[in-house]
């Protein structure tokens, strides 16, 4: 069986994260607006569902 396909998949889910980390990591607190939150939480609720679709894979 090959697992490259779901390797990959982990892969390119590892690296959404990593930039999520990073935007996380830059934000100023003084400045962010309700818009940069939103945002934010829309991408971790799509990283969460392709979580779990790749799981029940």
């Amino acid at each position: 069986m090959n697992d490259q396909p779901k390797v990959n998949k982990l892969e390119e889910l590892h690296n959404r994260m990593e930039k999520l980390s990073e935007m996380l990591d830059e934000l100023d607190p003084e400045k962010t607006e309700v818009e940069d939150i939103d945002r934010l939480l829309l991408m971790l609720d799509d990283l969460e569902k392709q979580c779990q679709h790749y799981r029940e894979q």
